[in-house]
């Protein structure tokens, strides 16, 4: 099974098991070395600054609660194995047959938003361009390439504070600005 034939696929959860099922499905991969049919599982979410007793701090929300999403090759066994899953009421589709994400779809997810070539370093002054951080500026402590991810180290509530985010939402600020 190659993966060029891998696509993502929408799974309904009841309310409250997203994690359960992500943790059940990646145990059910090891058990049955399954990593090459299925090849990723996510939870969508997205940070946003709450305030709770007059202290704001950023919290990881659910984009869409109840649903999970999967990249795999599909076939009837796998559909068996998963709807059979603890706490997985189907896959999104008709009649709960498992219908393929479009490209556009996968894009406007970010399931798979990869950056080839960056061109920020460690020490660069980054804008942060989307999510609940969004115009805040910060300096680059840290680049993980493998993870597509960055630490930034920005002034938030008076304090420095590093926070973690996706190439995807940071802009490399000109000398200029």
């Amino acid at each position: 099974m190659s993966q060029e034939t891998a696509k993502w696929y929408v799974i309904h959860t009841y309310s409250g098991y997203e994690a359960l099922v992500k943790d059940s499905l990646e145990k059910m991969i090891e058990n049955n070395n399954l990593s090459d049919t299925i090849l990723d599982i996510k939870i969508p979410t997205e940070e946003t600054i709450e305030e709770k007793n007059g202290k704001k701090k950023v919290v990881s929300r659910k984009i869409l609660p109840c649903y999970v999403f999967i990249k795999m090759v599909y076939s009837n066994d796998m559909w068996f194995l998963i709807t059979n899953s603890r706490g997985v009421t189907g896959f999104v589709g008709p009649q709960g047959k498992a219908i393929p994400l479009g490209e556009d779809e996968v894009r406007k997810m970010r399931l798979e938003e990869k950056v080839e070539n960056i061109d920020i370093e460690v020490g660069d002054n980054v804008r942060i361009i989307s999510g609940a951080l969004a115009g805040f500026i910060g300096t680059v402590e840290d680049l993980v390439v493998e993870t597509q991810k960055a630490k930034v180290k920005v002034s938030m509530f008076g304090r420095d504070t590093d926070v973690e985010v996706d190439f995807i939402q940071i802009d490399k600020l000109s000398n200029e600005e």
